[in-house]
């Protein structure tokens, strides 16, 4: 299939495993120059040699944690522009609804939510400028379907929703698209 990337640059966060990993990966075989983002070298290096061996060649890693100001600042810092952006960094935990800390909350905002609105600030007005892109959060079926033993993770698939509709709001009579997709449990 040729989805006509091969002049387009992608950004995926939370991309060293997982579903960040595997759209990482099929953005690179499509041809997309693809930059991916982790917190550890090693893990950073193996997911980029793992997508060169798929026949990914334009591939290449961001050192940084994006779900911290300082580390979505490295990477915009990084990566000044970009076609494509994947939100994908996400965390969750179990916890009954009494036992969540405001700590727990803020935390899991912070990774979950904010990760995502620091990066499209930054690349969403050059998208709008060049009249092309594609921002997309990976959310979750939690957002609408909040889990009682998750009930933090939930709020923040909700945010992203919320989020994600607010951006595409702006994007009328471009061909700049925002979208959230809402996977259910996935296989680790």
């Amino acid at each position: 299939m040729d989805l006509k990337l091969n002049d387009k640059t992608a950004l995926v966060t939370g991309s060293t495993a997982g579903i960040g990993l595997e759209i990482a990966r099929a953005l690179a075989v499509e041809g997309a120059k693809v930059f991916v983002t982790g917190r550890a070298q090693d893990r950073l290096d193996a997911a980029v040699a793992d997508i060169r061996a798929s026949g990914g060649e334009k591939i290449e890693g961001v050192l940084a944690d994006a779900a911290t100001a300082d580390g979505a600042a490295a990477i915009l810092e990084a990566v000044p522009a970009v076609d494509i952006l994947v939100n994908n960094l996400g965390i969750y935990e179990m916890k009954a609804f009494v036992d969540i800390s405001d700590e727990d909350w803020l935390h899991l905002f912070e990774v979950n939510v904010m990760s995502g609105v620091r990066l499209s600030r930054g690349y969403f007005p050059g998208m709008l400028e060049r009249d092309w892109g594609r921002v997309i959060f990976i959310s979750s079926e939690s957002g609408l379907a909040i889990p009682g033993e998750m009930v933090h993770y939930g709020m923040t698939k909700s945010a992203q929703l919320a989020v994600a509709r607010g951006m595409a709001q702006q994007t009328k009579g471009t061909g700049v698209t925002v979208n959230s997709v809402l996977p259910g449990p996935t296989r680790a």
